[in-house]
């Protein structure tokens, strides 16, 4: 459930206001990742929560250092590819996420590589993680 709010608030964030499903979608498999990666630690409902920070430190962690960085500083987003991120999340992760999203998990893969770029970026807009919780932080965004 958490996840459906997340994804449609990351949906409204990456340009599914328009009503068009390009932003919906890529949201829905965000709010499943970060739903998925949150979920781990506890739920949400205030407790000020933030899987954006964990899912970044996995990526840096993975060899994906650069990429991160660029996401979350104020210059080029760097092009991830699904490999990439299949290799960076834990498999339990992505399968939970594909099955969540009810794709494969190499296309699960695939769309989080599209789409995380610019979440990240729209999400840290002033070159840090911001504190909160995530869906405090979307909402900030969206104003």
């Amino acid at each position: 459930m958490a996840g459906n709010d997340l994804g449609s608030l990351l949906g409204g964030l990456l340009g599914g206001s328009g009503g068009q499903s390009g932003g919906g979608g890529a949201g829905n498999i965000l709010g499943a990742l970060l739903g998925a990666l949150g979920g781990a630690k506890g739920t949400s409902g205030g407790d000020g929560t933030n899987p954006l920070g964990g899912l970044l430190d996995m990526l840096t962690k993975s060899g994906l250092v650069d990429q991160a960085q660029s996401w979350v500083g104020t210059g080029d987003n760097k092009t991830v590819s699904g490999a990439q991120i299949a290799e960076a999340l834990p498999d339990d992760t992505l399968q939970k996420v594909a099955q969540d999203a009810g794709v494969s998990p190499q296309e699960a893969a695939d769309q989080i590589a599209q789409s995380l770029p610019q979440a990240v970026d729209k999400l840290t807009p002033g070159g840090s993680v911001p504190q909160g919780s995530l869906e405090d932080i979307i909402r900030q965004q969206r104003l």
